[in-house]
């Protein structure tokens, strides 16, 4: 790879932020290419394939043949599995290719992952993803950590990208992220704690309204409650995993992860109150706190009941705005 120029680039992971990446990626004329676990499956494989079809991405059957003529490697899996993706990488890689881990890690994790793939000859690039993807696409804030980010992100800002180079040592930009998702999931989390139970009691119209006398600048009585509890209601599995990273960073410099923990359990709690109810997030639809709030406070059903998953009535749109417009409205609070 040259300073100014990287012609192919390898993506590890296709789910929504690998998606999003490489298709305005392939939008900016590189050649992009991916491998997702997914495609191993034959239940999956189709999906992934037609999905990376109309991204205008290449598909590749293994780690090895999406990256060995890379110039880049960007990491987009989950927390758990990122050491794995290193590891392989660490195996497969050369001197001149680098490998950029967008994942959501503790610090001690991204300096285990560069110890592997720097293993190879090749350099390890730690970014720290600042907002959800989706809004703001190829332009979501990033945080570069590591030897060679002072180089990699003004090639990645010509490609479109929103780089800031933070740090040579790897990381301090991930303890950025972690140290910010205590407060930005935590909130969610109280969100989700709070509403549910003021719905329960009738009171949710006041105590929006003392929150709004509280924080005046921050929506309580708007766009924000939507905002926050959707973020639970359709990713709170994979944002407990990313807590407990949390914990993890936490633990690293002797701090007790209380707060990072509860939020953890919180989240799981709703993605498991919403499965025995039979709710699924409405994907493309409004969304509205109140329908799940009054959703999951049926009883749930008896274990062996068997129920389609639920949605919102049409009717939601007029009491909720849509999620994608919260997110855009909301970005102060991300």
């Amino acid at each position: 790879m040259t300073e100014f120029m990287l012609r192919r680039i390898a993506l590890v992971g296709f789910g929504e932020a690998g998606s999003i990446l490489g298709e305005d990626l392939a939008a900016a004329d590189r050649e992009v290419c991916t491998y997702d676990i997914l495609l191993d499956a034959p239940a999956t494989r189709g999906p992934i394939l037609e999905k990376a079809r109309r991204a205008g991405v290449q598909t590749a059957d293994s780690l090895n043949a999406a990256i060995g003529d890379a110039d880049l490697v960007i990491s987009a899996v989950t927390a758990a599995s990122s050491a794995a993706v290193a590891q392989g990488a660490g195996k497969a890689m050369r001197a001149g290719q680098i490998f950029l881990d967008i994942n959501s890690c503790s610090p001690a994790t991204k300096r285990a992952n560069a110890a592997a793939v720097q293993s190879s000859g090749a350099d390890y690039v730690e970014a720290a993803v600042m907002a959800p993807v989706p809004p703001q696409r190829l332009k979501v804030p990033m945080l570069l950590g590591g030897r060679r980010a002072t180089d990699l992100a003004p090639v990645l800002r010509a490609l479109g990208m929103n780089t800031t180079f933070i740090a040579a040592e790897i990381g301090v930009a991930s303890a950025v992220k972690m140290c910010r998702s205590v407060v930005i999931k935590g909130l969610e989390a109280l969100a989700v704690e709070s509403m549910l139970a003021a719905r329960r009691f009738g009171a949710e119209q006041e105590v929006l309204a003392s929150l709004q006398g509280t924080f005046p600048q921050m929506g309580w009585q708007d766009k924000l409650p939507d905002y926050l509890i959707s973020r639970v209601a359709e990713h709170g599995r994979r944002r407990a995993a990313e807590m407990r990273e949390v914990a993890h960073t936490l633990e690293d410099v002797g701090i007790e992860p209380t707060m990072a923990l509860a939020t953890a359990a919180r989240q799981d709690a709703l993605i498991d109150a919403m499965a025995a109810h039979g709710l699924s997030f409405p994907q493309g639809q409004p969304f509205s706190w109140r329908w799940l709030a009054d959703s999951l406070a049926h009883p749930e059903p008896e274990p062996a009941t068997e129920r389609p998953a639920r949605e919102p009535p049409a009717g939601a749109a007029d009491v909720a705005p849509d999620s994608s417009t919260a997110r855009r409205a909301s970005d102060s609070t991300r």
